[in-house]
């Protein structure tokens, strides 16, 4: 867990397994919330291909806004963010706490935190895109889950202490756009818990 340092780790540790204990969550760390739970029995695939319908079930019929159009032009405004080259854009679509598709072209190399700050999209990133909180929290559209890198430790640690925490869920700092994730679709999720690794530290 980042921030913690020798003697600090066994109390850090104490104090999570009691914190998961109070929000409910498994001290396993298994990934669960009442709009996609976690499959008990069965094949991943069959737990995959759950996590898919549900996250067409509970997302699909919120898009009933008019899908917002954005240029890649307002990208210079951000010092951030690189804006894409012609025939080079990577098109994203966030789905937003009211069910709204954004539609955003962006950069290779870009991560969604910047991304969806650089276009005033409600993604906190509470510790700057360090991987020590987890208020940039999206779920993936299972789609694309599996071209995504496998989480390190600390992502892990992180989406721990995540509200709403599903089978696709994932930290959108640590998420770089590469080509191969050109379409991605990834929602909001409906709130965010701002605990971050500082707060197990020994005081």
């Amino acid at each position: 867990m980042i921030g913690l340092r020798g003697g600090h780790l066994a109390t850090a540790l104490c104090r999570a397994s009691s914190l998961r204990s109070a929000l409910l969550l498994p001290a396993s760390a298994g990934r669960y919330h009442a709009l996609m739970p976690p499959a008990t029995t069965g094949s991943m695939a069959r737990s995959r291909q759950s996590s898919a319908a549900n996250f067409r079930a509970v997302f699909v019929p919120m898009l009933k806004f008019q899908a917002r159009l954005f240029s890649s032009t307002q990208v210079l405004e951000h010092g951030h963010i690189h804006e894409p080259a012609p025939g080079e854009e990577i098109h994203i679509t966030f789905i937003t706490r009211d069910g709204e598709q954004v539609h955003i072209e962006a950069a290779e190399g870009d991560n969604l935190l910047d991304i969806a700050q650089a276009h005033d999209l409600d993604m906190e990133g509470a510790c700057g895109g360090s991987c020590a909180c987890s208020t940039c929290h999206v779920i993936v559209d299972p789609e694309f889950y599996d071209m995504l890198p496998e989480p390190d430790d600390d992502e892990n640690d992180m989406l721990d202490l995540a509200f709403g925490l599903t089978e696709t869920s994932r930290l959108g700092c640590q998420i770089k756009l590469t080509k191969d994730l050109d379409g991605l679709r990834v929602a909001l999720p409906q709130m965010t818990r701002n605990l971050q690794a500082r707060d197990f530290a020994k005081r």
